[in-house]
């Protein structure tokens, strides 16, 4: 029986863990699907399933309440106005657990979570924001160019 055990520990300290979690959770809000350890994903749903009831009930206090679990606009805004929306007729249940096999180096058990009814697009989005000096770079005429690399040289 397990008695008295009332969470995983993760092997990490509290602060760790707690920090891991809020990165998780981000992470999943933004791009709906995320591949992680099995043990990390079963910690991970009951909190999602958590910030999403949040979300549901409009308030300040809960918004305040999840920017204060999140630490992101974003991902609050997200929750708040999509998210929310999105499963307001369900009533539990907004996150689900796929296995996906071992991971080559250490054979840990690896897990896919995800919401139920995501939004298959959201993956694709961060594609533009990694590298947004390149695209800057590419705007600017060749004889600029030309000249930067004169003055630098």
């Amino acid at each position: 029986m397990r008695h008295k055990f009332g969470y995983r520990k993760l092997n990490r300290t509290s602060e760790h863990r707690k920090a891991l979690i809020k990165n998780m959770l981000n992470s999943l809000i933004k791009y709906e699907q995320i591949t992680t350890t099995l043990p990390k994903a079963k910690v991970l749903k009951p909190q999602a399933d958590k910030i999403i009831t949040l979300g549901k009930k409009e308030s300040l206090q809960n918004k305040k309440t999840l920017f204060s679990k999140l630490q992101d606009s974003k991902s609050t805004n997200k929750v708040v106005k999509t998210l929310s929306k999105r499963y307001e007729k369900r009533k539990g249940g907004y996150t689900r657990i796929i296995k996906a096999g071992f991971r080559y180096g250490d054979n840990a058990p690896m897990a896919v979570i995800e919401f139920v009814d995501r939004d298959i697009q959201a993956k694709k989005i961060d594609v533009k924001e990694k590298n947004p000096k390149k695209e800057v770079e590419k705007n600017v005429p060749k004889e600029e160019k030309e000249d930067k690399k004169k003055k630098s040289a």
